[in-house]
């Protein structure tokens, strides 16, 4: 099949790797011809250090790629999801699927990704979501992965499923957009959460006790926006909760170690050097949580030390001595 991916950073990057792989007519869009430059003239991508691009691997910066596309991966930063599927939506063919690999919520309107490119496209083209624990790092090199193909539509879901799935990439198919992307989005605050308790010396225990209870957090959201509660159990949910929770690769996690060890928000965002969509999503998990009355002590926690400078150690000493409940109230099992 003929493919474009859009965005070409580790994971855009990654992915393209991987449908060349399974024998399909690849090409990488990059924003800029800087971006595309270094590509070609190294043969590498920064992000994905030591890993060679195939020279089947087609690079260009001209949006008109996507023309005459069986499948189109929309992989840019969630902030620019919209404006970048408005930019291509006259490029594209007739019924070509739109791939959404990015994980977030739009910072403003709070809607998922997939409703953001349905909007800029129209009926025409089917959007799939997919998602789960999946670094680029590790999929660049080949490493074993699991993750989650989920549309509306499910003939583009098991499309995506067919066109995806390798020796080394497993995909399994949902029709649970809803659930699946917001999990996706959620877990990078709890993510950030972690590495706040990890710079803050703390132990195995509150980590384990965090990313249970955030799950909880996120499966409530989750559920009270239609999506079904079993997704938040599966490679969308706990498993992607659990790499980016534990996982140095995550950007959202080493954020959050510098949070914890005392450096101002501002100045960890830029340590980073990309994107930490786990910043964003705390705004957007308190704008959704509020409008629809669901409590979530930590994701409001997080906003907290993210937009009103509130030290983490305060914050976490207040979730500890919260009054007692107990623990299947409002439990999303």
């Amino acid at each position: 099949m003929k493919v474009a991916v859009i965005g070409s950073g580790g994971w855009g990057t990654a992915l393209a790797m991987l449908l060349l792989e399974n024998g399909n007519d690849v090409t990488l869009w990059s924003y800029s011809e800087e971006e595309s430059r270094v590509l070609r003239e190294t043969g590498e991508n920064p992000m994905l250090k030591g890993v060679p691009l195939p020279k089947e691997l087609k690079l260009t910066t001209d949006l008109d790629c996507v023309a005459g596309c069986g499948v189109v991966v929309l992989a840019t930063p969630s902030f620019a999801v919209r404006s970048t599927a408005r930019q291509m939506a006259s490029h594209l063919t007739a019924g070509t699927v739109v791939v959404s690999v990015s994980k977030g919520i739009e910072k403003e309107t709070s809607t998922t990704l997939t409703e953001a490119i349905h909007e800029e496209l129209g009926p025409n083209h089917p959007v799939v979501a997919l998602s789960g624990p999946s670094h680029a790092e590790e999929v660049g090199r080949g490493v074993p992965t699991a993750v989650v193909s989920a549309s509306k539509d499910q003939k583009a879901a098991e499309l995506v499923q067919d066109l995806f799935m390798s020796p080394r990439f497993r995909v399994y198919a949902s029709d649970d957009v809803t659930g699946v992307e917001l999990a996706a989005a959620l877990k990078n605050v709890i993510a950030l959460c972690a590495g706040c308790c990890d710079g803050m010396g703390c132990g195995d225990n509150t980590k384990a006790a965090l990313m249970t209870r955030g799950l909880t957090e996120i499966a409530r959201l989750g559920v009270a926006m239609g999506g079904r509660k079993e997704t938040f159990a599966g490679l969308a949910g706990v498993g992607d909760l659990i790499v980016t929770c534990t996982s140095m690769h995550s950007r959202n996690r080493r954020c959050g170690i510098l949070i914890g060890q005392g450096v101002p928000v501002e100045e960890a965002l830029k340590q980073i050097g990309a994107v930490v969509e786990g910043y964003y999503a705390a705004a957007n998990a308190k704008t959704l949580a509020d409008k629809l009355g669901v409590e979530m002590p930590i994701a409001a926690a997080a906003y907290e030390v993210l937009y009103h400078g509130k030290d983490p150690k305060v914050v976490l000493q207040e979730l500890m001595t919260r009054a007692k409940k107990h623990e299947i109230e409002d439990s999303w099992v």
